[in-house]
């Protein structure tokens, strides 16, 4: 059963937690509806792989990976979603889509998303799809030690920042200003004279 083997992890780490029982979620905005807390609070565990192994990406519920700025931020050529028939077998007891954000328990490196390490605590899944574990988000930095990062994330219907907004510029179509006028012939279809 893979919450007895992530409550024995943080019971030998001396770490405080609570485990809830709610209906299925199958997301963890899902899990954010059940247990009732906002979705910036509620970890999804994202396997990706990079460079040929198997990552784990840590990130609020309510955000999405934004792969080539992902790729730039973690300077590697090659990051993408990890295929889950490929990593299904690293998570033994645990459903597919319900894997907790325990890197060291399954041997993967953890990259965690500053927005989500800013927040007092964290829910997340663990293990099943009708069992959770919440806890401070210190004592979770501090088991995992995840690497933070600030960038590769994008917050639905956020503004973009300014450095990424596009200029477009109109181009002047008054060609009167330039002496340029059209002739009348150009304005309709070409008709030899």
């Amino acid at each position: 059963m893979p919450v007895q083997r992530i409550k024995h992890f943080l019971d030998t780490s001396g770490m405080e937690y609570m485990c809830l029982s709610h209906p299925p979620a199958y997301t963890a905005e899902e899990l954010a509806h059940h247990v009732k807390i906002a979705g910036d609070r509620v970890a999804k565990t994202v396997i990706i792989e990079l460079d040929g192994k198997m990552a784990m990406l840590v990130m609020p519920a309510t955000w999405r990976v934004r792969w080539e700025r992902l790729s730039q931020i973690l300077d590697t050529d090659f990051v993408q979603l990890a295929d889950e028939q490929e990593f299904q077998d690293r998570f033994p007891g645990c459903e597919v889509g319900a894997m907790p954000p325990f890197g060291p328990l399954f041997d993967m490196s953890v990259y965690c998303s500053e927005a989500l390490s800013s927040q007092p605590e964290i829910a997340f899944s663990a293990g099943t799809h009708t069992e959770s574990l919440h806890m401070k988000t210190r004592d979770f930095l501090q088991l995992v030690r995840p690497v933070v990062i600030n960038q590769g994330f994008i917050r639905p219907g956020s503004q973009r920042p300014s450095w990424m907004t596009r200029r477009t510029v109109k181009p002047d179509l008054d060609l009167s200003r330039a002496g340029n006028t059209p002739p009348a012939t150009m304005a309709g279809p070409y008709s030899p004279r």
